[in-house]
């Protein structure tokens, strides 16, 4: 197989399919490739909220998120709005400081005491301090929002090519031209790079030093709750939201840190975390504590030594990784990346700090020093 793209785009997560998306809308020929299967990693296995106030591309995000089911013609199941509850008075303190910060900054954030947080939230207990109450944000259904980006891609006549890695990328005079994979050879006019752990890899041989720690984030899934007017709750280190079916979907850490190949990690290693997010899910929510667990998710997710993401251009080649906070940002992001691709500059917002030459001279033991080791090593 052999044909000619306007746009490659390597990685079918989030951020690959939402880039895809915008440029297939601007008429450009977009063809995805994925080694996996669409979303398959931490873009469908995440908390799904979509409130990132500290990034600069904040602003098309709130801006694009409600109009995302009309936009790309399917449901991403978005509601807006977030509550973040307290159960000790640092997480108390901290998150007042969030609402002055988000009030100064012109996003509204309310300030609640303990009665008004368990009326909002009925599954907080007597130990609810109280909390914040962000009337900004929202959060989506992240298995439903990969779906619709990719079939409102393939409406528009992009392509994606699943369980397809890429082995190789060529350049000539410096600019990419084309991509080698098990399925033929690709040529394109540009190429965007949003693979994730695996950037890194990719990158190496044509001189492009990515830095990135790849990581394992996990989820538990309880039986169903009685639906709370507002799903998308935040508080005891947690993030997630409550589907529509009830569940309590939650998440948040610490991050198993692990080895990648440039292929990717080669096997999902166990972990003690589901236990923790249990018990802290149950802090959380006293009156929701009988709830039984029934599965868990985990996806691997990339992070880079200052936990911001990378959105830049080289030449004809985009690179974007979102260290984490790709899938709330992918509305605004996708937009970002068209425009780098297309225009070469991002035209609703500064990205000049998400550049890749902030990591210039960065210590070759970053890692070691940061103490992001995988398991057996640590």
């Amino acid at each position: 197989m052999s044909e000619h793209y306007d746009v490659i785009v390597i990685g079918a997560g989030v951020t690959g399919l939402s880039s895809a998306w915008w440029l297939a809308r601007d008429g450009r020929s977009v063809l995805v490739l994925d080694k996996g299967v669409v979303g398959a990693e931490a873009s469908s296995r995440n908390g799904g909220g979509a409130s990132h106030y500290q990034s600069p591309l904040f602003a098309e995000e709130q801006r694009l998120w409600p109009m995302m089911d009309d936009l790309l013609g399917y449901p991403t199941e978005h509601q807006r709005e977030r509550v973040i509850i307290s159960v000790n008075q640092r997480e108390f303190d901290h998150y007042n400081y969030i609402a002055d910060m988000c009030t100064a900054m012109g996003w509204p954030a309310d300030k609640i005491d303990g009665d008004t947080a368990r009326a909002m939230v009925p599954i907080a207990g007597d130990n609810c301090l109280g909390g914040i109450h962000l009337r900004f944000g929202g959060h989506a259904n992240p298995q439903r929002t990969v779906q619709a980006y990719a079939w409102a891609l393939q409406d528009l006549g992009g392509r994606v090519i699943q369980h397809c890695p890429v082995i190789g990328i060529e350049t000539v005079g410096g600019q990419v031209s084309a991509v080698t994979t098990p399925r033929g050879r690709f040529t394109c006019g540009a190429l965007v790079v949003a693979a994730g752990p695996q950037i890194a890899g990719l990158l190496a041989p044509l001189g492009i030093e990515v830095p990135l720690m790849a990581g394992r984030a996990e989820m538990i899934v309880t039986e169903p709750a009685p639906l709370m007017r507002l799903g998308g709750v935040d508080g005891n280190g947690l993030y997630g939201r409550q589907t529509m079916r009830g569940n309590l979907a939650f998440g948040g850490g610490p991050h198993e840190w692990i080895d990648t190949q440039p292929e990717g990690p080669r096997a999902r290693p166990t972990t003690p975390l589901s236990r923790s997010l249990a018990r802290r899910v149950a802090e959380m929510f006293p009156r929701a504590a009988h709830l039984n667990v029934i599965r868990s998710w985990a996806g691997i997710v990339e992070s880079t030594p200052d936990g911001r993401p990378i959105l830049d251009r080289l030449d004809n080649l985009v690179i974007a990784t979102m260290s984490g906070v790709g899938f709330g940002l992918s509305p605004a992001t996708g937009h970002a990346v068209r425009d780098l691709v297309v225009d070469g500059t991002c035209s609703f917002t500064d990205i000049a700090k998400l550049s890749l030459a902030r990591f210039a001279g960065l210590a070759p033991d970053w890692r070691e020093t940061a103490g992001w080791l995988p398991l057996a090593a640590a």
